[in-house]
């Protein structure tokens, strides 16, 4: 079977895609035949050795996929060869056949897509957990999205406004904001032509934002944080823009706010019940038609590079997928 591989730490050009022996799975643990592999900037640090996650080399990348299962482990009685799943990987998604936890396997729902399937564990698990248990939105708040284009910021766009929120979407251009508005923003910010607070400013009225969904980080997140209403809560989620920002912690002293982690994979593996009812609500949410996932692309597993030099370079409209086959 084919796989990407990272033979050594380094850029997306480092990868190759080679043959390899069929897997076979443990105690505990199903093959997946890879249909569609979500493609998340988390990816993109692990082939460089800067993600927490360090698997040991030659490894292949790709935390999120669905497909059919092929085989399954001793004591293994759900999912079944031939059920439809997605799954959590960690790593190893980049290839036509994936080794993983029986338990990190979730049924796709019929009539769901597989590069759909594919495209909303990492990003929407983050976001609804972040937006549910992390800010706890109510219904009425304002919540402000940065990198309101990405996966999770697309993510956070749909669900603030499926939760009742008034939505303001932030991102670095006139193209990213239209698909933010196609997925239901209120108002949107142009913050690579625009001062992020003077429009926070008038698209509040002055009186401040509720949430934050950050998962940029770099230069917007202390001016964000500068337009929070009293009790607000800023979700730190990830850096995306590059740096991790300082706060000046005099910020949340006067405004009362709070500067809350989110970390889906932690909560995942902590609290998996949780987990499985959050993930279990979104895919009832996304079988309705409630959700619609943005997926801007597919490329073909050879094109593994590509994908993720899309998403290094943020060019990336909600998710871009891999394919096999």
């Amino acid at each position: 079977m084919k796989t990407v591989l990272c033979k050594e730490f380094g850029l997306p050009d480092t990868l190759v895609i080679e043959d390899v022996p069929s897997l076979a799975p443990a105690a505990g643990q199903v093959v997946v035949s890879m249909r569609a592999a979500g493609v998340n900037f988390p990816d993109a640090l692990i082939i460089q050795g800067k993600y927490q996650l360090k698997p040991p080399l030659p490894f292949a990348p790709g935390t999120e996929l669905a497909g059919v299962v092929k085989a399954v482990g001793e004591g293994v009685k759900q999912p079944k060869p031939g059920d439809a799943v997605i799954a959590y990987a960690g790593y190893g998604g980049f290839a036509e056949e994936v080794l993983v936890d029986a338990r990190a396997c979730v049924p796709l729902p019929p009539g769901v897509d597989f590069k759909v399937g594919a495209s909303f564990m990492m990003t929407y698990g983050t976001s609804y957990h972040a937006l549910k248990d992390r800010a706890q939105l109510k219904a009425g708040e304002t919540l402000l999205v940065l990198g309101a284009a990405g996966g999770v910021g697309s993510a956070a766009v749909e669900l603030g406004k499926l939760m009742g929120a008034r939505v303001i979407a932030a991102a670095s251009s006139d193209d990213k904001l239209a698909a933010c508005r196609q997925l239901g923003a209120d108002a949107t910010i142009n913050y690579a032509s625009e001062d992020l607070r003077v429009a926070v400013k008038r698209i509040t009225e002055a009186k401040g934002v509720d949430v934050i969904c950050d998962p940029v980080g770099d230069k917007f997140a202390e001016p964000a944080m500068r337009d929070m209403a009293w009790g607000g809560r800023y979700l730190v989620i990830g850096f995306a823009g590059g740096e991790i920002p300082k706060i000046p912690l005099n910020l949340p002293l006067l405004k009362g706010f709070s500067i809350v982690g989110v970390s889906w994979g932690n909560f995942a593996r902590k609290e998996p019940q949780k987990n499985e009812a959050n993930v279990r609500e979104l895919l009832g949410w996304i079988a309705g038609g409630k959700l619609k996932p943005l997926v801007s692309a597919a490329y073909p597993l050879a094109q593994a590079a590509r994908g993720l030099k899309d998403v290094m370079e943020r060019k990336v409209k909600g998710k871009v997928v891999l394919v096999a086959g």
